[in-house]
């Protein structure tokens, strides 16, 4: 099981590799079945490359594997440093800006999109995998493309789904997990009333799961941030009726939820504390990889979010990007990195790895045993197809992006769950603060 500590491990610098080993093509042990580098490495080039701390320890043990390869075949060091999910996004922002940090960076969502000038051009790299591995998904493929161009490279989308204890669920008094918004919250309802373990779902600033929630409750009741012209469009009557049904749910949510983030719900999930919560599979691998967890393992239920008044399948779903920055000393090098780590011995191996938890972004990679090895990975098997971007239904762009850093919409709904605000003065509280970042 992996550990609270290695939940919130941050910073953790990890060099790994050795010197001297030739190029890949040259009929070493690791080389990647004939596939060359596009790229020739600087004379004496490093890289540093910093991500998001694992929650499913398999994805960072792959990565890691994968990353010495590449070190054993070009005599390249990596450096792999690790940050929490919360402190990415602020701590890419402040490199890209003051142009000193990591060569590579793991983002989330439309990250790529606050600040393209600062990030080298990948459509040659992209064009060549996508054409190679059957091309891009086009949600995952939009965050990381600006004008045209590949300001990174789509890496992975985290599924969100709902994980559940299928006894507590027939205990209420169900016989399947409900398949729409009515039904969901009369089951949250019933396990308040019967005493039995609760849902929750994180209304704090957690940059998945709290921004996947918040925005299925929004496009279940037909709303959205802004229409098709980049028009502010959130205080709208779908809008105020997604926020009286998030105020109904809360009801049945055990206390705190509204300071939760991306950890929490994993960590009351597990202690048997909830027995419902929407995230990756996360939750599931910790208790499955546990063998004083074996039971709890049985007893978890998967399935895709229900469906509310919009009658369509509408899920966020997380993206995560790979870019590199402008300020690079070793711009070959952190390509032929790149090119490595998506080529198909690697790639295969890495979402192997990763459980379910990181859903590929090129099509070709759909095939992967791993998406039929566990029947609890259904839900998440197709996250990169399905996902709706953060966007919708406008473009996404610097106002995009602004507004879920500013987390806009998880707080609307949180200031009106916790009494704060009114539905209708919570709405146009969201509207005020959209509006300044997407400008008439």
């Amino acid at each position: 099981m992996i550990s609270r500590r290695d939940l919130l491990r941050t910073s953790a610098g990890l060099a790994v590799g050795a010197a001297g080993l030739p190029l890949i093509g040259t009929g070493k042990a690791h080389a990647q079945d004939k596939a060359e580098l596009k790229y020739k490495p600087e004379e004496g080039a490093s890289l540093r490359v910093t991500r998001w701390s694992p929650f499913v320890s398999g994805d960072e043990t792959a990565w890691l594997a994968n990353t010495k390869k590449f070190t054993e075949a070009t005599g390249i060091e990596v450096r792999i440093d690790k940050e929490s999910w919360e402190d990415i996004r602020p701590k890419a922002a402040v490199a890209a800006n003051v142009g000193s940090g990591p060569d590579i960076m793991w983002v989330w969502f439309d990250d790529p999109q606050q600040y393209p000038d600062k990030l080298t051009d990948l459509t040659d790299l992209a064009d060549y995998l996508g054409g190679k591995y059957g091309g891009w998904y086009d949600g995952p493929k939009s965050y990381a493309t600006n004008d045209g161009k590949f300001v990174g490279l789509p890496l992975a989308t985290i599924g969100n789904a709902m994980v559940y204890r299928k006894s507590i669920v027939e205990k209420a008094g169900f016989s399947e997990f409900p398949k729409d918004t009515d039904g969901f919250l009369k089951l949250c309802q019933a396990l308040k009333e019967k005493g039995l373990p609760q849902a929750g779902f994180t209304q704090g600033h957690g940059v998945g799961d709290g921004n996947n929630y918040a925005h299925w409750l929004l496009w279940s009741h037909g709303g959205k941030m802004v229409d098709e012209n980049n028009k502010v469009a959130i205080n709208s009557p779908e809008t105020i009726d997604a926020i009286k049904y998030s105020m109904e749910l809360y009801k049945t949510f055990i206390p705190g939820t509204e300071s939760w983030l991306d950890v929490n719900n994993n960590r009351a999930f597990l202690a048997g504390q909830v027995s419902v919560i929407a995230n990756g599979v996360s939750a599931y691998y910790a208790a499955k990889n546990d063998p004083k967890m074996a039971e709890l393992a049985k007893d978890i239920g998967t399935t895709n979010l229900p469906v509310g008044k919009s009658g369509k399948d509408i899920e966020l779903h997380q993206v995560t990007s790979m870019v590199l920055f402008k300020y690079s000393k070793y711009p070959n090098a952190a390509k032929a990195y790149l090119q490595f780590m998506f080529e198909k011995p690697q790639m295969d191996e890495w979402i192997k790895g990763s459980s379910a938890y990181c859903c590929q972004t090129l099509k070709a990679y759909a095939d992967n045993p791993i998406w039929t090895a566990d029947p609890a990975f259904a839900p998440y098997a197709k996250a990169s197809e399905t996902l709706r971007t953060n966007g919708y239904a406008g473009k996404l762009g610097p106002a995009s992006a602004a507004v879920m850093a500013d987390y806009v919409l998880v707080d609307m709904f949180a200031e009106a769950c916790i009494g704060q605000h009114s539905p209708e003065d919570a709405a146009a509280r969201a509207e005020k603060r959209a509006k300044r970042y997407y400008k008439a």
